[in-house]
């Protein structure tokens, strides 16, 4: 079913063309329905990234020639995954979320093809290439979240996006540990084994788009669009320019959109910087391991508990929330000094409060502007999140060489600050206003 803009509130068109009515009595079991699919392609969806990004910096260094480079091949990734929000935005906007998801992973199949290719010939530009081209499964994952609020009702949005935010941490524990046997696969074949993990990353992509192809129906973004009479001003709605205005328009939006940004990239930042930390500090592999999967478990376990708050609290005490669990998180990790234990438990708490800042900013961001405009302001989220997040990580070596990694965490601490503040301010100055149900709230 898909929803044309023309359409009266609370009717859709079907496949074939012909008016179908959508009951706003049905919208617990399609919202259940449009959950269960995405929790799914996450699943799917959250293999195939872990699974062979582990491997993007040795695959660059064997085929440049020189560890220098190594980073690069991640680093593309990145900036493909934020290159590729806004038009997967407006194509959200003008066609709906399965059109959206299942052309970003064709996207990224094509990219992980183009990798393979690379390492086959050779071609370090052929690399970057399907690297970048690799990194819109990754914009694919992250716009899932908000395809599950489409036909939440408000005071269950944070819960909708928590649980398919949780349905990731099969993928993001299970994938690096899958791709040495990945690799294994292709020994004594002509693709190389460093390789191999992205032709399994492949296939996922493809069994992941033909799920959302086949069962994300009726299509949530247009069905919501459909229920709240917002069709052709959606449709004139699918700019950076849309998106940026909605943004300015709405004080709470600023702070939801400051709030994941921010977030995201004190976590990317030290993150990224904390095994050579653990390294230098004597820890081995299997520890370095252990620590980075604590961090993860932070990041995607406990995510179902983030929506509940976030509903039940509301999304200003879990931002709030957000901010002091990633500046202990930062405080701990910062001061370790080689405890290894004390590292632990300063990743843990920065994943747990990623988590935090991801699951109501995400909310507080589809409850901050007009039906209409959410898909713009969504793909500029993500772009905003994920350019951020790109210049922190590729900043945090340099601080890292220069000052040490305890001035690394202090300055991901300070970050926060600007966040808690304007938390502070919204919640005085712009508190939330009464709502009636429904879901153009």
């Amino acid at each position: 079913m898909s929803t044309s803009p023309d359409a009266a509130p609370g009717t859709a068109l079907g496949s074939g063309g012909a008016a179908a009515p959508v009951d706003a009595a049905d919208l617990p079991r399609l919202q259940r329905r449009t959950s269960a699919v995405l929790m799914a392609s996450q699943i799917l969806g959250g293999l195939g990234v872990p699974i062979s990004i582990a491997l993007a910096p040795v695959l660059a260094t064997e085929i440049s020639g020189t560890e220098a480079l190594s980073g690069f091949a991640s680093t593309a990734a990145v900036i493909g995954t934020a290159l590729v929000s806004l038009p997967l935005a407006a194509l959200m906007t003008a066609r709906g979320r399965r059109p959206g998801l299942v052309v970003a992973y064709a996207i990224g199949t094509l990219g992980a093809a183009l990798v393979v290719l690379a390492a086959s010939v050779r071609s370090f530009p052929l690399l970057m290439l399907g690297m970048a081209a690799f990194g819109a499964a990754s914009s694919a994952n992250l716009q899932a979240r908000f395809a599950a609020a489409d036909l939440a009702a408000p005071d269950r949005r944070a819960r909708a996006i928590s649980l398919v935010v949780w349905s990731s941490t099969l993928g993001a524990v299970l994938g690096p540990n899958l791709s040495a046997p990945a690799s294994d696969s292709f020994a004594g074949t002509s693709i190389p084994q460093t390789a191999g993990p992205f032709v399994w990353a492949g296939a996922v992509f493809v069994l992941t788009g033909t799920l959302l192809a086949v069962f994300l129906r009726p299509d949530p973004l247009l069905t919501a669009r459909a229920l709240a009479g917002a069709g052709e001003q959606s449709r004139q709605a699918r700019s950076l320019r849309a998106g940026l205005a909605a943004v300015k328009a709405s004080p709470r939006a600023r702070l939801a959109l400051l709030t994941v940004a921010v977030s995201h990239t004190a976590m990317v930042s030290i993150m990224v910087m904390t095994p050579m930390d653990l390294s230098h500090h004597g820890a081995g592999l299997r520890l370095v391991g252990l620590v980075i999967s604590g961090h993860i478990a932070g990041m995607f376990a406990f995510s179902p508990v983030m929506g509940w708050l976030a509903d039940r609290l509301g999304r200003l005490s879990v931002i709030g929330l957000a901010a002091g669990l990633l500046s202990l998180a930062a405080l701990l990790a910062g001061t370790a000094h080689g405890n290894h234990a004390q590292s632990a438990a300063g990743l843990f708490l920065l994943g747990l409060g990623w988590s935090a800042g991801m699951v109501s900013g995400s909310a507080l961001l589809t409850d901050s502007v007009p039906q209409a405009a959410r898909a713009a302001v969504q793909g500029l989220s993500d772009l905003t999140m994920n350019t951020a997040a790109g210049v922190g990580g590729a900043a945090a070596g340099l601080v890292m060489s220069q000052a040490g990694y305890g001035w690394l965490n202090a300055i991901g601490a300070a970050l926060l600050l600007p966040m808690a503040a304007l938390a502070l301010f919204t919640a005085r100055r712009h508190p939330q206003p009464a709502k009636p149900g429904g879901l153009s709230s």
